[in-house]
Order: C-alpha cells, then sequence, then structure tokens
C-alpha cells in the first residue's frame, strides 16, 4: 500500500512536470505522421493479468501491422521524430497513467506482449510476473544498451526471443528475488545516468551488475523459441 501511494503521488508530479513534454511531442507526432498520439498495446501484468499500456507512438499507423512486434534498429515503420522520441525514452512518458491506475509501477520488470508471455515464458520467466511491471528494470536497462545491437533487421522478433528475451528475463528475475527500495533506487539512479550518456553521444556500455548472477537463470527463463 505505501508503494502504491508513493507510485500514485510521484508519477502525478512528474506528471505536472513533464506536461509541457507531453504537449510537445503531441505537437511533434502530429506533424510526423497521421494518426493519433497515443499507442495503445496489450500487456501482460502483475499475476497474469492483462492491461492496456500507453506509449506516445512512434510508427507510421499504415505500416504498424505488416512486419514484427519487435521493433529493429533503423525499422522504416518508425518516423523520424519517433526514432528521437525512442532513443531518449520519452515515447514511454504516457505510462504514468498505468501508474497512477495501479497497473505499473515505477521500477519492475518490462511488460511484455502477451503472445510472447504465453508461448515463451517458463517457470522461472514467470516469477517476473510476482510483482507490478515497471517503467525501469535490469532487464530494460539491457534492451536500452545492448539489446538493438542483437536484433537481426531481417527476422528481428526471431532474433530478440533467441538472444535478448532470456537475458532480459533473467536480469529481471534477480531484481525480483532481490527486489529493496535500495535497489530501486539503484536502478532509478542508473536509467537517469544512462539516458543521460545516450543524450551525450555514448553508444558502448558495460554489462550490467546483475549479469553474473542472471547467468544462473539464463537458460531456463524462456522456453524455446524453435
Amino acid at each position: 500500500m505505501v508503494r502504491r501511494l508513493s507510485d500514485a503521488l510521484a508519477a502525478s508530479l512528474v506528471l505536472v512536470a513533464s506536461s509541457p513534454l507531453f504537449v510537445l511531442a503531441a505537437i511533434g507526432i502530429r506533424l510526423s505522421s497521421p494518426g493519433p498520439v497515443f499507442f495503445r498495446a496489450k500487456r501482460v501484468g502483475r499475476h497474469g493479468s492483462i492491461f492496456c499500456m500507453y506509449k506516445f507512438r512512434t510508427m507510421h499507423v499504415d505500416q504498424r501491422a505488416l512486419a514484427s512486434t519487435i521493433t529493429a534498429k533503423q525499422d522504416p515503420r518508425v518516423f523520424p521524430f519517433g526514432a528521437w522520441l525512442r532513443r531518449f525514452k520519452i515515447d514511454e512518458l504516457p505510462q504514468l497513467l498505468n501508474i497512477l491506475r495501479g497497473e505499473m509501477s515505477f521500477i519492475g520488470p518490462r511488460p511484455e506482449d502477451p503472445h510472447i508471455v504465453e508461448r515463451f515464458y517458463a517457470a522461472v520467466g514467470l516469477e517476473t510476473l510476482r510483482v507490478l511491471p515497471g517503467l525501469a528494470s535490469p532487464g530494460s536497462l539491457y534492451h536500452y544498451t545492448h539489446g538493438e545491437s542483437r536484433l537481426d533487421a531481417q527476422n528481428p522478433e526471431q532474433s530478440y526471443l533467441e538472444h535478448v528475451l532470456p537475458i532480459k528475463l533473467a536480469l529481471d528475475v534477480v531484481y525480483v528475488r532481490e527486489a529493496s527500495f535500495l535497489h530501486d533506487l539503484r536502478i532509478a539512479v542508473r536509467t537517469m545516468w544512462t539516458i543521460a550518456l545516450i543524450a551525450l553521444g555514448t553508444s558502448t556500455f558495460p554489462d550490467p551488475p546483475e549479469m553474473h548472477e542472471a547467468a544462473r537463470f539464463m537458460d531456463r527463463t524462456t522456453r524455446p523459441s524453435g
């Protein structure tokens, strides 16, 4: 209950503080590509519940259904302003609304598509559904700094399932098993620091500190994708 109240209060404050950014993002999206400002995606939340996750739209509406649910580097569906929103994680800001609704938290495993959870999560990976999904986690940070480079532009979904998802899930299993206020605070600081470094042009990052522990779970978080 304390975490729920603190999340709601913090989300309200951040929403107010970032409202000018919301306006600028909405204008940029409307000028860049016809269609809605927001993108709604079904995701799996705590205890397997399905919810609608909000993002700023970064893809052309008429191309979203043409290819993989996973976005590769230089994906032609992403318009230039959308790529900028994605690079600095501004497209994730509407998930503050999910936090206010109690569907997400600031720190927690990133929510995944129901299709991927149903078909590819093994028992250990399902541990990540014991807590609320979040805006940031060790797994999401890994995907942000390393994941895109591991995706094959010709088949991003298959390469995501084989080379990125197992690591993301293993890192987030470590988070779930070691979750604490101080751990959440460290992840929040790491996330803001990483975004700042990327804004300054950094492109190479070390493995996350949880990687050694995550190696114990790597082969047990997902089912074979073949």
